[in-house]
């Protein structure tokens, strides 16, 4: 009989238990039965472009379908989708926000709210939290371990810098490396957790080098605003959210809350007659009169504060 073998990687050891079949029995602020974060991914002016000194033009731009270019020419088509979400998609966002007096968290790289400042003077008044969402686009897994340590810090100064307080949180653009949960550890505060892991509906410890980091799953994948450039239309879109708010809602119910993240971006939920799911959504949740709507920064210190409690229920 062959033997399987493991070739042994550095990184972090795969935990497929979790919490298993007793996870914690939660208590959200007023006993919600659902925790409800909004995510306003803030992206534009970080991707890869040739006015930047790339070598590439970015993909996501969602172009109509056949549209190709050489990646050695500069695509302005391309740019201008991007500009979209910095110009006019984050202020439509933010507005009904607002209107609903909501509070979001930003993911937000760096660079790009240096080139709109606007968007951190907003994010200052009105009180959304901030989750680091690396310096500018780039491909973590190829960078050294020095070389991601000095992104994570040039990212933290800028960002405390353009909304008057440093991020609470780290998530990598596109996947992060072997290295990076050891060096937001390490980082330590004001990195209070870190999003790069979409494992679980509710926040979760894990060990690095004897030291607990605290992990605030971004289970968004199904509730993406990027399901409605690969075919979803709004409605659909709309139903997905409503469909797992509604089952989220029923296991609270039952006894065992949970998280959810909705990720929205500027570029892509920011037009119109996508922004209008987003407030179908928004009214949905509000209406339900039992969902935390929270910030981020709420759910991780929440977290931090009560989880022994969960624990010895």
């Amino acid at each position: 009989m062959d033997t399987l073998t493991q070739t042994q990687v550095p990184g972090p050891t795969r935990d497929f238990i979790g919490y298993g079949p007793h996870a914690p029995r939660v208590i959200w602020p007023n006993e919600a039965t659902l925790a409800l974060n909004f995510v306003v991914n803030y992206e534009e002016g970080s991707e890869y472009s040739h006015a930047d000194g790339d070598a590439r033009n970015e993909d996501g731009a969602e172009l109509p379908a056949g549209w190709a270019m050489d990646s050695t020419d500069r695509d302005l088509c391309s740019e201008s989708v991007f500009e979209y979400g910095s110009r006019a998609g984050v202020w439509r966002l933010f507005r009904i926000f607002e209107e609903y007096g909501v509070h979001a968290t930003v993911f937000a790289c760096a660079v790009a709210i240096e080139r709109n400042p606007a968007v951190g003077e907003w994010i200052q008044r009105v009180g959304h939290d901030v989750l680091s969402h690396g310096w500018r686009w780039n491909k973590t897994w190829e960078l050294s371990r020095e070389e991601e340590r000095k992104r994570i810090a040039l990212a933290v100064e800028s960002i405390t810098k353009t909304c008057g307080a440093p991020p609470s949180g780290w998530y990598c653009r596109y996947a992060p490396s072997v290295n990076t949960r050891e060096l937001v550890a390490e980082f330590g505060n004001p990195l209070l957790y870190d999003s790069d892991s979409y494992n679980d509906d509710l926040p979760y410890f894990t060990d690095i080098q004897g030291k607990r980091q605290l992990v605030v799953p971004y289970n968004s994948l199904p509730y993406n605003d990027a399901r409605v450039t690969s075919g979803m239309t709004p409605s659909d879109y709309v139903d997905m959210c409503k469909r797992g708010i509604d089952e989220y809602r029923r296991e609270g119910l039952s006894g065992s809350p949970k998280m959810m993240s909705i990720g929205l971006h500027t570029r892509w939920a920011g037009q119109a007659g996508r922004a209008s799911a987003v407030r179908e959504i928004l009214e949905y949740a509000q209406g339900l009169g039992d969902v935390w709507i929270a910030r981020r920064v709420d759910i991780a210190q929440w977290w931090l504060d009560h989880h022994e409690e969960f624990d010895n229920r």
